[in-house]
């Protein structure tokens, strides 16, 4: 008996220590969501819906897709501009849970849409702990909150959003599966580039970047995963502001970067104000040299995940093509598509904006 009861408080303290939130009691549990609400379940559910930027995308990596019962309408416009919604079109001839979008976050939901759809959860983003509890109490239904950390970044919260949900599900191997599957992208890009020294380092921006709405090269982030996963040198993170930044053209052409990257959300922007103003551009050197390359844009709805990676991994081949001549893009982009969303979306991507790490087109 002794033996049988020490088993059992470690099977305990184990569960606690993998979730920090799941507790054990009787025919229910409860996890704790990214509020610090204890969201308390009879079964794992069946039948959810998915409310506010980014939700669907993790239930998509969770391979739970299968238990949708809605979607928001926004998840239906510009579907070739997220890859979990690619690889899964049949999502969208699921019922409407009401518009989404921006508006929608921190905002009661659309109850009559959400109870006619009978779901066991509503999984949602960026909603304060109060409001989260009066929606719950309004619908009779758990309300389990996630986030991704702070907007168009990629921040570690996430990760503990996708472990939560996945104890929510059921899922709790193929959460471990995606978290250990992105952090060993991590360290191999880091371990790439390790030992090269910041004066060897080329100084790079990257333009174009989407903030409430669409942008031409002065839109930026000091704050860029592709470069911080491969320690790159952004010129933008040195002037002692952080986030997203307009940096107007005297300052573009005082910093000067080496090399430039161009998000796609962005791209045709810059080639039309590359075609009205071709003095500036000439007067920077990454675009006399012809070193300015593309990139796929992975703030749509919340962090493409995937994107981020492929990514890093194109900034890597353009910043230190010896130490990546391993990777093909192609390959290892379908597959870490395949692995999160179910499909090898990288070539219908491509077909829709371009390779990744290519020469601006108008460049070549």
């Amino acid at each position: 008996m002794l033996k049988r009861s020490h088993t059992v408080f470690v099977a305990f303290l184990i569960m606690v220590s993998l979730a920090g939130t799941a507790l054990a009691a009787g025919n229910t549990f409860a996890v704790k969501d990214m509020v610090g609400r204890s969201v308390s379940f009879s079964k794992h559910p069946r039948r959810i819906i998915c409310l506010s930027p980014g939700t669907l995308r993790l239930i998509v990596y969770l391979q739970a897709h299968d238990r949708l019962f809605g979607i928001e309408n926004i998840e239906r416009r510009f579907p070739k501009t997220r890859p979990y919604f690619m690889a899964n079109p049949q999502l969208g001839n699921l019922p409407s849970v009401g518009p989404g979008g921006p508006n929608s976050i921190n905002k009661e939901p659309d109850y009559e849409k959400i109870l006619a759809l009978n779901p066991d959860v509503i999984f949602i983003s960026y909603m304060e702990a109060g409001l989260a509890d009066r929606v719950q109490q309004k619908a009779g239904i758990p309300v389990f909150v996630i986030t991704y950390g702070p907007f168009g970044t990629f921040n570690h919260k996430v990760l503990d959003s996708i472990t939560a949900v996945g104890q929510v599900l059921g899922k709790e191997k193929r959460a471990t599966e995606v978290v250990d599957f992105i952090q060993a992208t991590r360290r191999d890009l880091l371990t790439r580039v390790d030992g090269v020294s910041e004066h060897q380092k080329s100084r790079v921006y990257i333009g174009g970047i989407g903030f409430k709405g669409t942008h031409g090269i002065e839109s930026t982030e000091t704050v860029y995963a592709p470069f911080d996963w491969v320690a790159a040198r952004n010129a933008a993170g040195q002037g002692g502001k952080t986030g997203h930044l307009f940096v107007d053209k005297e300052r573009l052409l005082a910093m000067n970067p080496d090399i430039i990257f161009i998000d796609g959300g962005g791209g045709n922007l810059v080639l039309q104000d590359l075609q009205k103003k071709p003095d500036f551009y000439q007067g920077l050197k990454a675009f006399r040299n012809k070193q300015v390359y593309t990139l796929h844009s992975f703030n749509w709805y919340m962090t493409n995940i995937g994107t981020v990676i492929t990514d890093a991994y194109a900034v890597g081949k353009r910043l230190y093509p010896k130490r990546f001549k391993d990777v093909d893009l192609t390959d290892l982009a379908n597959g870490v598509y395949a692995f999160l969303v179910g499909h090898p979306v990288y070539t219908d991507m491509v077909k829709i904006h371009g390779p990744l790490g290519h020469v601006l087109p108008v460049l070549q």
